[in-house]
């Protein structure tokens, strides 16, 4: 199953965002899968949910800590949730195996038992009981049986588990973390925003003070010398 893509994410941004909005996406990858999941014959949406599930334990392994205990808890839940569909994925895969092989075995054993017949008009039951593969049906038989029955019982065990997380907020409480996260930074880099263009308005007015000071001051230093020169000296009185 190809993996939903994530957008808006900034290489260059922080860890947190970034995370967050992976988190978002994978929550939603594996909560789509409901309720066609709970469907006892849904083989392939099942293994989808473990694939899903897999991923979104992998990302809460490498960034939960920017989001507490709901990623704790969510991580540890994937990580059960992929175990049991795992579990259920072997037996799907095994029981054809089984079954073919069985299969296989009945067909040597049927050409066998032909060949032994000869030229009879008829088949003599007594050479079927005789199969050269005969003592390894039943063997194959209940391995299909124990994989069927314990199929059914791990698919218990997985509606089980899954209501009881969606019950819980297992996944609502790890959505809401992260969207809490993203936006407690939307709002930080505005207050940030907003700081720095009250800093950069303070330094500005108080360069304009400075600069207005120092106008001031060359002003007062342009009066005086324009007094000094108005002003008459005194002449010098006669040796």
């Amino acid at each position: 199953m190809k993996a939903r893509p994530v957008k808006k994410l900034d290489p260059a941004g922080p860890l947190g965002e970034n995370a967050a909005r992976i988190i978002q996406v994978r929550v939603e990858e594996l909560r789509s899968f409901d309720p066609k999941t709970l469907d006892p014959g849904a083989i392939e949406t099942q293994h989808d949910m473990r694939i899903a599930a897999k991923r979104l334990r992998y990302v809460l392994e490498t960034t939960g800590f920017c989001f507490g205990r709901p990623a704790d808890t969510a991580r540890r839940r994937a990580r059960d949730l992929q175990d049991i569909l795992g579990e259920m994925h072997d037996c799907d895969v095994m029981l054809p195996r089984v079954l073919e092989h069985l299969a296989e075995l009945r067909e040597r054993d049927a050409v066998a038992v032909r060949a032994r017949a000869g030229n009879a008009p008829d088949l003599d039951p007594r050479l079927a009981a005789g199969a050269p593969h005969r003592t390894s049906y039943r063997g194959l038989e209940v391995l299909a049986t124990y994989l069927k029955a314990r199929r059914l019982l791990l698919f218990d065990r997985f509606v089980a588990y899954w209501q009881r997380q969606e019950e819980t907020g297992t996944w609502a409480r790890l959505e809401r973390a992260v969207s809490n996260y993203v936006e407690n930074a939307r709002l930080a880099r505005r207050a940030a925003k907003r700081a720095e263009r009250a800093q950069a308005k303070l330094e500005a007015a108080d360069q304009a003070r400075t600069n207005a000071a120092a106008r001031a001051a060359r002003a007062r230093e342009e009066q005086e010398r324009t007094r000094r020169a108005a002003t008459p000296r005194p002449a010098r009185r006669p040796r």
